[in-house]
């Protein structure tokens, strides 16, 4: 699916925002049914660490907050999505740009509405990978994320929810 109006405009912010414009990433495309993201991270002095190859800092800031709003976007405001855990493998030092594409099809979609149907709550596992042109995976990162319904206002926060502060 191709990029939308909002989608685009989304794009630009995360692109502009200061603290995901720090990691040295760009995010490249976003699919107008927020199944589909892409981001670039090149090598560069913003990037660059003191052997001359990517800081893990910016291979992980790069990765970091996608499968947690792409779910939030999908599933919609009756659901609270949160990061929970993650994992970075590094494989090869990243001597030049890389790249990463996160999807989410809609049989996982389902099968989360589905459990939720049943359960109060699920933890999900997700990797992406940082890869160079020639396909060569740099790092390997695991996003673990929760998923419960939304309480109602009566019923008060769900469980692993911030409470609201006045």
């Amino acid at each position: 699916m191709a990029e939308s109006l909002r989608t685009r405009l989304m794009r630009w912010g995360f692109n502009w925002w200061p603290c995901y414009r720090g990691t040295g990433a760009r995010v490249t495309f976003i699919a107008g049914d927020w199944r589909e993201v892409r981001v670039r991270l090149p090598l560069s002095w913003r990037t660059r660490n003191y052997v001359g190859t990517i800081f893990g800092g910016s291979l992980y800031g790069a990765v970091d907050p996608f499968y947690m709003i792409m779910l939030m976007k999908n599933l919609g405001p009756d659901y609270v999505v949160w990061d929970k855990a993650a994992t970075v493998r590094f494989r090869r030092p990243g001597r030049g740009a890389l790249t990463a594409t996160f999807r989410l099809d809609e049989g996982e979609l389902a099968e989360i509405r589905d459990l939720l149907a049943n359960l109060p709550k699920v933890d999900r596992t997700y990797s992406v990978e940082l890869t160079d042109r020639a396909g060569t995976v740099h790092a390997l990162v695991e996003k673990v994320v929760h998923i419960a319904h939304r309480p109602s206002p009566e019923s008060g926060p769900a469980p692993g929810d911030f409470p609201e502060t006045s």
